[in-house]
């Protein structure tokens, strides 16, 4: 099976010199990304496409191809292709028809052909011969070439012909890492995941920062989040996830701070803090989930002065959308079903917020804080690698059992998501496995047998380890990991 990728419009408009630029950094991140499915996939360059030939007929591995494709940034569609020699018109024909036959029934259909090279027929000789032929040989309802359902497209180049399967949108925008590194400030909710994604879309390579205002339950659930952002459109290159311990923060806001000026004050206590840490990892700016207008610290004077105490450059990348716009967007990329389990850890709730925000009477409110608190809160931060998180993880290790086949006893939980499970089935003959997505893992654990036994599975195995680690550290002893290869083996973003 062979696909070809075309480059989003983004990098054909660059100039030369940046075009190829561009280019190399997508075939970089797509070898690293499809040569973990299989050493023996092969990545042509050329001038105007990439071509990927995959050397197996699996369905799954087809699959996992065409996920990758999918979800890399910097390609603007690509076509599932079936190549062949061929240099008559009969053998265009021979060729294309089997493809066809069975899909142009009760349809009508208009063919297109892109010709390079030199031949005794020109790109409408092919369309006019192939199409009549078609016309002839299957229940086709005729050709339509203003609307047509269903477009035959073919392509030769010299001697070789490519037959197109299948058309796939891609991602468009810059390849992953052709842009300098941002920090997105991520609380786990519709927003701030969608934001994230737009700025990894853009080519950024993105770290993620969380204040914690809700304890360990929230931390894994943020955590998850980025797990999933990142193996989806983020690992062919590491970044780090922080964590910054924010409830001392937040209870001298609610003791010294004014009501009505308690919301602003916490967005410029976090982007602070957000441009120590970007400041920190040597990051050329801050990404947020605020949307003009959505809540009350969302307005024009708000953010105003919220942007006031950062020296680095805040991205908005939601700014204009409406909520809708938004929740539409985290359905598509698989984070609607994290962020609507989340609980919303606002941290301070005014009775009667600004949405005017004067830069003095702010300025008042902060003379009455304790800034010792936040830098202490920035002391204690934690710094992760994403493909390494672990909560517990000086004694992950001993605490949790690894076990590369699970035990006559042991039930074995299959936690990826539904879209995985149900492409790839976990089946192990002899052996109990049922179905408990990762997001309602944590709420519905506990209303499994006590008496049981389960081992966690999921591809990586990076969100077994940290659901286990969690659920082993609030007490339940019956619980571990299932990895086929014994050593969980993330998505590394070092290769």
């Amino acid at each position: 099976m062979n696909y070809l990728i075309r480059y989003s419009p983004e990098i054909t408009i660059k100039s030369r010199p940046i075009r190829k630029s561009l280019a190399k950094q997508l075939r970089r991140n797509l070898s690293i990304q499809l040569r973990r499915l299989s050493q023996d996939i092969e990545i042509e360059k050329c001038w105007d496409h990439i071509e990927v030939s995959v050397p197996a007929s699996d369905d799954h591995l087809r699959y996992q191809v065409e996920q990758v494709l999918a979800r890399t940034q910097g390609i603007c569609f690509f076509e599932r292709v079936q190549v062949h020699s061929a240099n008559t018109l009969e053998e265009i024909l021979f060729h294309t028809l089997p493809v066809f036959q069975e899909r142009l029934g009760g349809s009508t259909f208009a063919v297109r052909c892109r010709r390079t090279g030199s031949h005794d027929f020109d790109s409408m000789d092919i369309e006019k011969f192939v199409g009549s032929s078609l016309v002839s040989n299957t229940a086709a309802l005729g050709v339509n070439l203003s609307q047509p359902d269903i477009t035959v497209k073919l392509e030769l180049r010299d001697d070789t012909l490519y037959v197109v399967e299948k058309k796939i949108p891609g991602l468009n925008g810059f390849p992953l890492g052709f842009q300098d590194g941002a920090l997105s400030l991520l609380s786990g909710g519709f927003d701030s995941s969608v934001s994230t994604y737009l700025a990894m879309r853009r080519g950024l390579i993105t770290h993620f920062c969380f204040f914690n205002l809700g304890g360990k339950a929230h931390e894994i659930a943020v955590k998850e989040v980025a797990l999933h952002l990142w193996l989806r459109y983020g690992s062919t290159h590491p970044v780090k996830f922080i964590t910054v311990p924010f409830e001392g923060v937040v209870s001298e806001i609610l003791e010294k701070v004014d009501n009505s000026q308690m919301g602003v004050v916490l967005k410029r206590m976090m982007l602070r803090a957000a441009s120590h840490v970007a400041q920190l990892l040597k990051l050329e700016a801050i990404v947020t989930g605020e949307s003009i207008a959505q809540v009350s610290s969302q307005t024009l004077p708000n953010l105003a002065v919220i942007d006031k105490v950062s020296d680095v450059l805040v991205l908005r990348p939601l700014a204009m959308m409406n909520k809708q716009e938004i929740i539409d967007i985290a359905r598509e990329i698989g984070t609607e079903e994290f962020s609507a389990v989340i609980p919303e850890y606002c941290g301070v709730i005014s009775v009667k917020p600004t949405t005017r925000a004067r830069m003095h009477k702010i300025e008042k409110q902060e003379g009455r804080f304790d800034f010792s608190i936040l830098d202490k809160a920035l002391a204690n931060l934690v710094r992760e690698g994403i493909d390494k998180l672990e909560l517990n993880s000086g004694a992950f290790n001993s605490a949790i059992r690894i076990a590369s086949m699970p035990g006559s006893d042991e039930v074995v939980l299959d936690i990826r998501h539904p879209d995985e499970e149900e492409q790839q089935p976990l089946v192990l003959p002899g052996h109990k496995v049922e179905k408990l997505p990762f997001y309602k893992l944590n709420s519905r654990f506990a209303e499994l047998p006590r008496q049981a036994a389960y081992l966690l599975y999921c591809e990586k195995g990076i969100m077994s380890k940290l659901h286990a680690s969690y659920l082993k550290d609030e007490g339940y002893d019956n619980v571990g990991v299932y990895s086929p290869n014994k050593v969980i083996q993330p998505q590394s973003a070092l290769e």
